[in-house]
Protein backbone atom coordinates (compact mmCIF):
# COMPACT_ATOMS: atom_id res chain seq x y z
CA UNK A 1 0.00 0.00 0.00
CA UNK A 2 1.69 3.24 -1.52
CA UNK A 3 1.31 6.80 0.73
CA UNK A 4 -0.49 8.96 -0.18
CA UNK A 5 0.25 12.63 0.06
CA UNK A 6 3.23 14.32 1.03
CA UNK A 7 6.03 12.02 2.61
CA UNK A 8 7.59 13.09 6.05
CA UNK A 9 11.08 14.27 6.02
CA UNK A 10 13.37 11.71 7.14
CA UNK A 11 15.09 12.84 9.97
CA UNK A 12 11.19 13.22 11.51
CA UNK A 13 10.88 9.33 10.70
CA UNK A 14 13.82 8.12 11.80
CA UNK A 15 13.17 10.39 15.31
CA UNK A 16 10.10 8.97 16.15
CA UNK A 17 11.04 5.62 14.92
CA UNK A 18 14.19 5.88 17.76
CA UNK A 19 11.65 7.19 19.88
CA UNK A 20 9.44 4.52 19.57
CA UNK A 21 11.91 1.90 19.89
CA UNK A 22 12.85 3.53 23.19
CA UNK A 23 10.07 3.53 24.27
CA UNK A 24 9.66 -0.78 23.66
CA UNK A 25 12.93 -1.21 25.11
CA UNK A 26 11.85 0.58 28.35
CA UNK A 27 8.61 -1.03 28.63
CA UNK A 28 10.33 -4.38 27.89
CA UNK A 29 13.36 -3.91 30.56
CA UNK A 30 10.14 -3.13 33.46
CA UNK A 31 7.97 -5.11 32.56
CA UNK A 32 10.17 -8.47 32.27
CA UNK A 33 7.83 -11.14 33.66
CA UNK A 34 5.33 -10.21 31.79
CA UNK A 35 7.15 -10.40 28.56
CA UNK A 36 7.87 -13.69 29.19
CA UNK A 37 4.68 -15.03 29.93
CA UNK A 38 3.26 -13.48 27.10
CA UNK A 39 5.97 -15.14 24.44
CA UNK A 40 5.43 -18.02 26.56
CA UNK A 41 1.75 -18.17 25.70
CA UNK A 42 2.39 -17.17 22.03
CA UNK A 43 4.34 -20.28 21.28
CA UNK A 44 2.33 -22.37 23.75
CA UNK A 45 -0.48 -21.44 21.28
CA UNK A 46 1.37 -22.60 18.31
CA UNK A 47 3.12 -25.52 19.63
CA UNK A 48 -0.70 -26.81 21.32
CA UNK A 49 -0.62 -29.89 19.04
CA UNK A 50 2.64 -31.22 19.34
CA UNK A 51 3.61 -34.98 20.02
CA UNK A 52 4.72 -35.82 23.99
CA UNK A 53 7.83 -36.70 22.33
CA UNK A 54 8.45 -33.34 20.71
CA UNK A 55 6.82 -31.69 23.68
CA UNK A 56 10.30 -31.79 26.09
CA UNK A 57 12.26 -30.14 22.87
CA UNK A 58 9.33 -27.21 22.28
CA UNK A 59 9.31 -26.89 25.84
CA UNK A 60 13.22 -26.01 26.00
CA UNK A 61 13.05 -23.84 22.89
CA UNK A 62 10.06 -21.76 24.77
CA UNK A 63 11.96 -21.47 27.59
CA UNK A 64 15.16 -19.91 25.59
CA UNK A 65 13.23 -18.04 23.54
CA UNK A 66 11.28 -16.49 26.52
CA UNK A 67 14.93 -15.65 28.20
CA UNK A 68 16.12 -14.31 25.24
CA UNK A 69 13.26 -11.71 24.41
CA UNK A 70 13.55 -10.99 28.25
CA UNK A 71 17.08 -10.49 28.69
CA UNK A 72 17.28 -8.29 25.43
CA UNK A 73 15.33 -5.93 26.58
CA UNK A 74 17.66 -3.41 28.12
CA UNK A 75 17.74 0.23 29.86
CA UNK A 76 19.96 2.11 27.20
CA UNK A 77 23.04 2.96 28.65
CA UNK A 78 23.80 5.69 26.52
CA UNK A 79 27.09 3.72 25.08
CA UNK A 80 25.71 2.24 21.76
CA UNK A 81 28.46 -0.29 21.48
CA UNK A 82 27.59 -1.77 24.98
CA UNK A 83 23.59 -1.45 24.49
CA UNK A 84 24.39 -3.46 21.23
CA UNK A 85 26.31 -6.37 23.60
CA UNK A 86 23.51 -6.22 26.07
CA UNK A 87 21.47 -7.43 23.38
CA UNK A 88 23.11 -9.40 21.50
CA UNK A 89 24.94 -11.46 24.78
CA UNK A 90 21.80 -13.08 25.39
CA UNK A 91 20.15 -13.75 21.61
CA UNK A 92 23.57 -15.50 20.90
CA UNK A 93 22.67 -17.43 24.74
CA UNK A 94 19.39 -18.55 23.11
CA UNK A 95 20.99 -19.83 19.90
CA UNK A 96 22.91 -21.61 22.09
CA UNK A 97 20.32 -22.48 24.04
CA UNK A 98 17.93 -23.99 21.54
CA UNK A 99 20.98 -25.46 19.65
CA UNK A 100 21.36 -27.39 23.11
CA UNK A 101 17.78 -28.55 23.07
CA UNK A 102 18.44 -29.54 19.21
CA UNK A 103 21.87 -32.03 20.76
CA UNK A 104 19.48 -33.18 23.25
CA UNK A 105 16.86 -33.88 21.58
CA UNK A 106 16.94 -34.16 17.72
CA UNK A 107 17.54 -37.74 15.47
CA UNK A 108 19.62 -36.10 12.15
CA UNK A 109 23.09 -36.06 12.84
CA UNK A 110 24.01 -33.23 10.12
CA UNK A 111 21.45 -30.84 12.29
CA UNK A 112 23.10 -32.04 15.68
CA UNK A 113 26.85 -31.25 14.02
CA UNK A 114 25.66 -28.16 13.01
CA UNK A 115 24.13 -27.02 16.69
CA UNK A 116 27.43 -28.46 17.67
CA UNK A 117 28.97 -25.91 15.53
CA UNK A 118 26.26 -22.96 16.67
CA UNK A 119 27.16 -23.63 20.39
CA UNK A 120 31.03 -23.17 19.67
CA UNK A 121 30.36 -20.13 17.16
CA UNK A 122 27.81 -18.62 19.88
CA UNK A 123 29.96 -18.77 22.55
CA UNK A 124 33.16 -17.48 20.66
CA UNK A 125 31.28 -14.16 19.58
CA UNK A 126 29.83 -13.59 23.19
CA UNK A 127 33.66 -13.33 24.29
CA UNK A 128 34.73 -11.90 21.50
CA UNK A 129 31.95 -9.13 22.20
CA UNK A 130 32.56 -8.73 25.47
CA UNK A 131 36.26 -8.62 25.12
CA UNK A 132 35.47 -5.47 23.03
CA UNK A 133 33.47 -3.43 25.56
CA UNK A 134 35.78 -4.41 28.40
CA UNK A 135 33.30 -6.72 30.11
CA UNK A 136 34.44 -9.45 32.31
CA UNK A 137 34.25 -12.78 30.07
CA UNK A 138 32.59 -15.97 30.62
CA UNK A 139 29.28 -14.64 32.48
CA UNK A 140 25.40 -14.18 31.41
CA UNK A 141 24.70 -10.75 30.11
CA UNK A 142 22.49 -9.62 33.08
CA UNK A 143 25.41 -10.24 35.12
CA UNK A 144 28.15 -8.56 33.21
CA UNK A 145 26.05 -5.72 32.44
CA UNK A 146 24.21 -4.97 35.65
CA UNK A 147 27.73 -4.50 37.45
CA UNK A 148 28.98 -2.18 34.11
CA UNK A 149 26.41 0.52 34.89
Amino acid sequence: MAFIGPQPPKAKRTAGLAIAMLALLTACSQQKQSLADYISAICASHFSGASSEETPFLEENISAMSKMMVEMGIAPSGDIDRDFVAMMVPHHQGAIDMARAELRFGRNERLKRMAQEIVVTQQQEIGAMQLAVGAPQGLRQSAVFDRAQ
